[in-house]
């Protein structure tokens, strides 16, 4: 189908969780912001909650611009993907990383459907303190997820597909049913208009 998902959510929203079930409904692979962050991250000591170095997601951006150049270049034209993307509103890295993801859904020609994952501030805490997190190397910090829900929103690409989805009550497989209706219907509205602006063509 040649699809771009792009989970965006604060850490511990579940964007993972929900892109392995999306991705039994779509045949999608998945390529979660951890895969860029982990190989720099396991070369610090990081206990998950004390501040990392400023400088640190300018490496974590370049394998995450390598993955994309490789997407791009070699790549099943039909396959689709699932990204996760930890965005938040006013944040100038985060939007660049969205529109580099994009870019690439461009250059390949793919559909783009951003989905924004809310959840409640009081939920987003319990489920940031898992301690299983930590083997993935990801943030256990609860004063700092709740700082971060009362003082910011979750990145809004401002995309003509972007879905608005609040996971606070949602099992992981009852917001990817949600997303899953929400694609199929940004790809029968592309086909939709893929065909007029054939037809279009032909009458001239």
């Amino acid at each position: 189908m040649n699809i771009f998902m792009l989970l965006i959510g604060f850490p511990g929203v579940g964007k993972l969780a929900i892109a392995k079930e999306l991705s039994s409904l779509f045949t999608a692979k998945i390529v979660d912001n951890h895969w860029f962050n982990n190989p720099i991250l396991r070369l610090l000591d990081d206990d998950g909650t004390s501040p990392l170095p400023a400088g640190i997601w300018e490496y974590t951006g370049r394998v995450r611009q390598a993955v994309l150049d490789a997407i791009v270049a070699y790549s099943a034209p039909s396959t689709n993907f699932i990204f996760t993307h930890a965005g938040i509103e006013g944040d100038q890295r985060s939007m660049r990383t969205f529109q580099k993801i994009a870019a690439a859904a461009q250059q390949r020609q793919s559909l783009l459907v951003p989905i924004r994952l809310l959840c409640d501030e009081d939920e987003l805490a319990r489920r940031i303190s898992t301690p299983a997190r930590r083997i993935h190397l990801k943030s256990i910090d609860v004063e700092a997820s709740r700082e971060r829900s009362r003082r910011a929103s979750v990145l809004d690409p401002q995309h003509q597909n972007t879905l608005v989805l609040d996971v606070t009550c949602a099992s992981p497989g009852e917001s990817a049913a949600a997303i899953r209706n929400h694609v199929l219907n940004a790809a029968s509205s592309r086909n939709v208009a893929t065909i007029s602006a054939a037809g279009g063509e032909r009458e001239q």
